[in-house]
């Protein structure tokens, strides 16, 4: 029998100031070829095992390792070029200013021919559906384009084993689809190995070979065919939060709710009475940019008011997340207007984007795309007490509303740790109750639902329909259908990109 790529006996993890393990007792071969589903609960370490086997954990002052783990016979730090990793937060990958430079660093540092270089990166950047120009600097991008970038940059150097952490999180379902044709194309003319940990899991079921799911607890639930996963032992894995191909996540009740409440015109399902509810929020003619005298949408009405769910859609590039971050007030718009009715401005101007940080606080509470850039405590107790702090209420209602969201989003064990040590999905829970905690009226999440588990979908879920029902507003950015559907939100779809749309007029309405 040839040596594994792979080899993991009894190995574990733990990171620095951390008591519990990340990963433990893992017992793991993966033979040359094969292509692995990684999965499990949020939390069980499907992050921290790509890094090890990236050889980007860090040493001894990260943190502790127990057991062995080989990759190609080495140890992965010495094995450096065998494996290439996607991270799940693309800014973290980006090391050059424009797309080209990028894409061309790793096969630079493989010391390979100028002309194939320039060859693999732009065969690697039409591979994921990067249409750009090479000088484009890549600060300008927006979170889908980073991603396809980040894989562009992988599949470059065409390592032996491919990992990808969540690699189409940001990406609208085409591009999705698109980025998924691409990885399975390189591992057919290459035969490489593929580790893919991802939560959309129909997405890459039919290219897996192989289930793998990690136990929080330590060592694995499963490890198994896709089929036998899919079939008996859906139940079992559907209990531990793990999602499977056509598993329903959202509850019968929130379901079935959704579908009682009536259409609108365009044969939508609001989730309020839109002419009962007290307006909060207009736009008319709003443009938007993220960089003055760029414009990446215009021409946007739309109104939000409260206990209204509006989601914002529409394909990567398409300015909505710079849309979602307008609304917020945390960007000046680029024409048009936007103002804030009396009922929301309670006294403030009625600019949004001219209101002081402590004013936001309870009137606009906004949750970023990447959940890192907005943590400033040392702890996620901390980081959740920033905000009603700040609105200086008293240490009792201060812990009271840090317990409660703790508990509800599955952080409770998790309060004396660093919020940038947390794995990916408990990022998004923490990033979500830090808004939470000061009770804006309107809350703006940016992909709300990423890298999240079928147990902390449900219960972000049903957190904010209970955000909705007590009379606030939420707008969310998302590509979740689903999570559309359950909420009964009403839709506002962007059409066109930073690529096509410069200062034209896109005439998107709601």
């Amino acid at each position: 029998m040839a040596d594994p790529l792979v080899a993991a006996t009894g190995w574990g993890w733990r990171h620095a100031g951390r008591r519990a393990a990340a990963v433990s007792g893992l017992d793991l071969r993966i033979d040359a070829g094969e292509r692995v589903l990684l999965l499990g609960p949020s939390g069980a370490g499907k992050s921290t095992l790509l890094a090890a086997l990236a050889g980007v954990l860090g040493g001894d002052e990260d943190g502790q390792a127990a057991g062995e783990l080989l990759l190609a016979g080495r140890r992965p730090l010495e094995a450096r070029g065998v494996a290439g990793l996607v991270l799940q937060d693309p800014d973290a990958q980006m090391i050059m200013a424009r797309a080209g430079d990028d894409t061309a660093f790793g096969p630079e540092n493989l010391a390979l021919p100028r002309e194939e270089i320039w060859r693999r990166v732009a065969q690697a950047q039409r591979a994921v559906g990067l249409h750009l120009d090479a000088a484009r600097e890549t600060h300008r991008l927006s979170g889908g384009q980073k991603q396809r970038l980040a894989l562009a940059g992988v599949l470059a150097m065409r390592p032996e084993l491919l990992l990808l952490d969540e690699p189409t999180a940001n990406l609208d379902p085409e591009g999705a689809i698109e980025v998924r044709d691409a990885v399975a194309a390189v591992l057919r003319e290459t035969g490489a190995t593929a580790v893919i940990v991802e939560h959309r899991v129909e997405l890459w079921w039919q290219l897996a070979t192989r289930v793998v799911v990690l136990d929080p607890a330590g060592g694995l639930i499963a490890d198994t065919t896709p089929e036998r996963a899919a079939g008996e032992l859906a139940a079992e894995l559907s209990a531990r939060g793990v999602r499977l191909p056509g598993q329903r996540l959202a509850a019968e009740s929130a379901e079935r709710a959704a579908r009682e409440m009536p259409g609108d015109a365009d044969g939508r399902a609001p989730s309020h009475d839109a002419g009962r509810s007290a307006a909060l929020l207009s736009a008319r003619g709003l443009a938007v940019a993220r960089q003055r005298g760029t414009t990446v949408q215009a021409g946007i009405d739309v109104d939000l008011a409260a206990g209204e769910v509006l989601a914002i859609t529409g394909p990567n590039g398409a300015g909505k997340s710079t849309l979602a971050l307008t609304l917020a007030g945390l960007l000046p718009p680029e024409g048009g207007d936007l103002l804030a009715h009396p009922d929301l401005a309670d006294g403030a101007a009625a600019a949004p984007w001219r209101w002081r940080s402590r004013q936001l606080l309870t009137r606009i509470g906004a949750v970023f795309q990447n959940p890192e850039h907005q943590f400033l405590g040392s702890t996620v107790r901390a980081e959740l007490a920033i905000g009603p702090t700040e609105l200086r209420l008293p240490r009792a209602e201060i812990d009271a509303r840090v317990g409660e969201l703790l508990e509800r989003l599955h952080l409770a064990a998790l309060a004396g740790a660093s919020p940038f040590s947390l794995s990916g999905g408990q990022k998004r829970r923490l990033s979500v109750a830090t808004a939470l905690a000061t009770r804006p009226r309107i809350l703006v999440l940016d992909e709300p639902t990423f890298g999240q588990d079928a147990t902390g979908w449900r219960e972000l879920v049903a957190l904010l329909d209970e955000v909705r029902a007590s009379g606030s507003a939420v707008v969310a950015v998302t590509h979740d259908r689903e999570l559309i559907a359950t909420l009964g939100a009403r839709e506002l779809r962007l059409d066109g990109g930073v690529d096509a749309v410069q200062t034209a007029a896109t005439g998107a309405r709601s």
